[in-house]
């Protein structure tokens, strides 16, 4: 029995993603999506979509490779997030930073011109794997991924300095602890070949 998947890889990297609100709804008043992509057909880089009072209720694209942004709006980032298809949206050239440690905290920092956009993500739990394969049931997505989530109970979004209003809310998925926010690390997509 083979242990290959029989898949495609589309893209192989990181996408953690905060998602905050002031109650404890999915009625989101910020909502990032980061991405370190290490291997695609358009290449590797990073990317944050990002919508949130501090950017006035719309969405903002910071990237450092702009082929491999709009490759991911027109499958799976548009996927995830219609909103986030249009590639209308303007992208801003942007520097990417790291620091911390997956077991205890993360922090990732984008510069721009005259921006600095700060994620950060702590209180993480037990890691868990997710494995799905694309249609997996009926009506499901096309794709398929297999990521490991971290969840964090604790997460912050600034920009310039300013907080986002809300927080992490605690979420179960799979019958296990989740969050709204979570670091997603080994995160590779699939279609079929």
């Amino acid at each position: 029995m083979s242990v290959a998947d029989p898949n495609r890889v589309l893209l192989t990297g990181e996408n953690p993603f905060i998602r905050l609100s002031v109650d404890d709804s999915d009625d989101y008043t910020t909502n990032a999506s980061f991405w370190r992509i290490i291997f695609s057909p358009a290449g590797g880089g990073h990317v944050l979509f990002v919508k949130s009072e501090l950017t006035q209720n719309a969405w903002r694209i910071y990237t450092d490779n702009g082929d491999m942004t709009r490759w991911l709006q027109s499958g799976i980032q548009g996927l995830l997030n219609a909103e986030l298809a249009d590639q209308g949206i303007a992208m801003t050239d942007a520097a990417f930073t790291r620091s911390g440690d997956a077991q205890k905290d993360w922090t990732e920092t984008i510069r721009a011109a005259d921006e600095e956009v700060v994620l950060s993500w702590f209180d993480l739990g037990d890691p868990m794997l997710i494995h799905t394969y694309p249609g997996d049931k009926p009506g499901d997505r096309p794709v398929g991924v297999c990521t490991v989530f971290v969840p964090a109970l604790g997460a912050r979004l600034s920009i310039n300095g300013e907080d986002a209003p809300g927080r992490a809310w605690p979420r179960e998925r799979e019958g296990r602890p989740f969050s709204t926010c979570s670091l997603a690390f080994s995160e590779s997509w699939t279609e079929p070949r």
